[in-house]
């Protein structure tokens, strides 16, 4: 029996993934600002499948926050065997437009919570020789994203550091999975401001459970880099085959807001 430590695990793909890890028998630490919503899931998943869940409440855009729960998590004496780096937010619209309080609050929880919760348990992962870790980035990974430009280099980097984190101790035992998958129904898209955009208006999107199943095998497999979707993989790697100049104004061609 292991204990998963799931951030954003209030909705969308963290929730599926920390009810599909409590149907396996796992003990969850469950983090995200909504309290009240990681409450409401506790007493879900103790009832159903008889595991324990610990909740924290904590808004990960605030500087050393992951350090602030690990050191709650370790006052409770639990040891993390699998570390899930699921949140993360997004906002659409032109940089020089957008609030800089709000891409300062992205940056610090796609790249630095991500990081520090990183940094603190690898190491003890490594040391026992096991554990999984697996950090969510988006097939937004794959090429600059105009309307959407510090988000995209948010999940560059997630998709960067994971890859070379995973060569780096795949010896030892431990495995880093980066979850990149495209536009998802969940919650996602109504935070980001992306309801009219081209990617999202008028699409069937997959489900926030079936990315967290595919996730989560591939994840046990010890997969690298894990594409949902064939669709999503051709058009991840596509950007390899034609100039950059031509990916980045093919991404804003996709990414404008649909009218009518």
């Amino acid at each position: 029996m292991k204990t998963v430590l799931i951030s954003g695990a209030s909705s969308g793909i963290g929730m599926e993934l920390a009810c599909l890890h409590a149907s396996k028998g796992d003990h969850l630490v469950l983090v995200a600002r909504n309290l009240p919503a990681l409450q409401a899931l506790k007493e879900t998943l103790e009832a159903e499948h008889q595991v324990k869940v610990y909740c924290i409440g904590k808004d990960l855009s605030q500087i050393n926050a992951a350090k602030e729960v690990y050191q709650q998590v370790v006052d409770l004496g639990l040891q993390i065997d699998i570390l899930i780096n699921n949140a993360g937010f997004g906002d659409f619209g032109f940089f020089c437009e957008e609030d800089w309080h709000k891409i300062e609050g992205m940056i610090q929880v796609n790249m630095m919570a991500l990081t520090q919760f990183t940094k603190l348990y690898l190491p003890e992962m490594v040391s026992r020789g096991s554990g999984k870790i697996m950090n969510v980035a988006s097939t937004a990974a794959f090429q600059p994203g105009p309307l959407l430009a510090v988000y995209c280099a948010t999940k560059a980097y997630v998709l960067s550091f994971s890859e070379a984190l995973d060569n780096e101790v795949r010896s030892s035992g431990v495995t880093i999975t980066a979850l990149c998958p495209g536009a998802t129904e969940s919650g996602f898209m109504a935070t980001a401001s992306m309801e009219e955009s081209g990617i999202v208006k008028g699409k069937k999107l997959p489900s926030s459970k079936e990315v967290a199943e595919y996730a989560y095998r591939a994840m046990m497999k010890g997969q690298t880099v894990a594409i949902h979707g064939w669709m999503n993989a051709i058009l991840a790697n596509s950007g390899r085959f034609v100039p950059r100049t031509w990916v980045v104004k093919i991404a804003r061609k996709l990414m404008a807001k649909k009218t009518g």
